[in-house]
């Protein structure tokens, strides 16, 4: 019979053992989560030079189009030859317009400061999503950048830190989960990186350009030649043509927010939201400013715009390729009409004339840093669904502003889930926009893609705690060349929905 005393030997050893297992297995799952870290880096990276370098391939890529056209005219017999004359003419002209756009994409990826190391390998072996991205898929390597923890950091509006601005200050914030877990692309605005940030986001870089509401470009003054080294043409990669499509998608989408050729369509679109949030809330304190979110903020100019009114406002995106080039005009520009491009001519189709689809537009119609932003101004870049599904958004929102966004779930309910969760009690969400549902081509087994009709948008709305305040169709156009001889127009629906108040539900009951 073993004595009392080696039986409480034994019980002590027992949990030391077992610690030391524990241990052993903590061991295991560290290196484990190391190794996934760094191979999700890794994806990350090759995910991002393929967006860099289509980019980089614009120019390459219209100039194909041009021989394209020169070889079209070349077959010509000489008597229509002769009709066209100026055609070669022309032919050099797109010439030049694609140099100075391509200057203008070559200055704003030198100012792109890479969040994380671009020469990073994959071992094939190790991830069967590499196997995708080899084969394009772009978009899910996208997402996975923008799912997990980097940033754009080129200084100003666009950094390492996402500030979800809150009205409630310090009494909204919740502590974040470690760096490897959060899920968006951060950024900060140009006040204190501690004020008004309810998720207190980590930093993934020690290194931060700081900038105050009067200078937003100041971090361009300096880019040296080894912040490009990125840009080395061994990392480069060729790209399907679809990638060098999204660029050009970018340059129309620049004409939308930053030029006076886009006032007209931007009145269409931002002046009724403009208009109802300054109704909704009259009397804006600059002390203890509104929030606003705003889901799907593309280049940033209605996210500013209701900066400029006097809101906290905080801009949301998905979309590296918008996220490169608001960064550049948000932070880099330095006065108005800065850049010239060329954005109507990758289409021959329904021009009235030549001089239409070569003229210029000079961007950014407004120097961002003296548009009058309120204290607060974000953007912060990442999948609205993992973003704002934090527990820390919730109720933290006064207002939600949503154009042209809502159409681009793949389960739009669940967007409206989220709205309805992060909105304050009484928070009101404005909606403009068609339901041209983004995935609704999609053929894979494992793509979803949930497609409601208007009705059914507006009683889902309903089963989350709206109460429809406003409503109205708007026509209105997008991206579209104000000159074409064709010009898709859509009838937007536009609303504004309140969120309901518990106390207002007890009182009704």
């Amino acid at each position: 019979m073993s004595s009392p005393h080696a039986r409480a030997d034994t019980a002590e050893r027992h949990p030391a053992g077992d610690r030391a297992m524990s241990g052993g297995m903590e061991e295991d799952h560290g290196a484990e989560r190391l190794r996934q870290r760094k191979l999700e880096e890794a994806l990350e990276a090759k995910s991002l030079r393929r967006i860099i370098s289509a980019f980089l391939n614009y120019p390459e890529a219209a100039e194909e189009d041009v021989k394209r056209y020169e070889r079209s005219f070349r077959k010509l017999p000489p008597a229509h030859k002769a009709l066209l004359s100026h055609y070669p003419q022309k032919f050099q002209r797109l010439r030049q317009c694609i140099s100075a756009n391509s200057y203008f994409i070559f200055s704003m990826l030198q100012a792109f400061e890479p969040p994380i190391d671009l020469s990073q390998e994959i071992d094939c072996c190790e991830h069967s999503d590499h196997e995708n991205m080899q084969n394009g898929d772009l978009f899910s390597s996208e997402r996975k950048i923008c799912s997990n923890q980097t940033a754009l950091n080129s200084g100003g509006l666009w950094s390492s830190t996402c500030e979800a601005a809150s009205g409630d200050g310090d009494n909204a914030k919740c502590k974040a989960e470690e760096q490897t877990n959060n899920k968006e692309l951060a950024s900060r605005g140009h006040h204190d990186s501690t004020a008004r940030n309810p998720c207190g986001c980590s930093e993934s870089h020690e290194q931060r350009r700081d900038s105050d509401g009067n200078n937003l470009a100041d971090s361009n003054k300096d880019v040296s030649s080894s912040s490009c080294d990125w840009l080395d043409p061994s990392l480069q990669l060729h790209v399907p043509l679809v990638d060098v499509d999204k660029v050009r998608c970018i340059i129309r989408n620049i004409v939308r927010d930053w030029a006076a050729e886009g006032q007209k369509e931007r009145d269409q679109c931002f002046k009724p939201i403009l208009e109802e949030l300054d109704a909704l809330f009259p009397n804006r304190s600059s002390e203890s400013p509104p929030s606003c979110l705003v889901p799907g903020a593309g280049l940033g100019r209605l996210a500013l715009e209701i900066s400029s009114l006097g809101f906290i406002s905080q801009g949301n995106e998905f979309s590296y390729y918008m996220m490169i080039c608001s960064s550049f005009i948000l932070n880099h520009a330095q006065t108005a009409d800065e850049w010239t491009i060329y954005p109507w001519i990758h289409s021959n189709c329904n021009s009235l004339s030549d001089s239409d689809q070569l003229r210029s537009v000079s961007i950014p119609d407004v120097h961002p840093a003296s548009a009058g932003i309120t204290e607060g101004f974000s953007m912060c870049g990442g999948d609205f669904v993992e973003v704002y599904s934090d527990p820390c958004q919730v109720g933290i929102w006064d207002s939600i502003v949503t154009c042209f966004f809502i159409d681009t779930a793949h389960n739009i309910v669940e967007y409206i889930e989220i709205i309805s969760k992060i909105l304050k009690e009484g928070g009101v969400w404005i909606n403009l926009g068609p339901l041209l549902y983004h995935f609704a081509d999609m053929c894979g087994e494992d793509e979803m893609s949930i497609e409601l009709s208007l009705e059914d948008v507006k009683r889902v709305a309903l089963h989350y705690g709206f109460i429809f305040e406003n409503e109205k169709t708007i026509e209105t156009t997008y991206t579209t060349n104000p000159r074409a001889m064709m010009q898709n127009r859509y009838y937007a629906a536009f609303w504004t929905m309140r969120k309901k108040s518990t106390a207002a539900d007890v009182v009704s009951s």
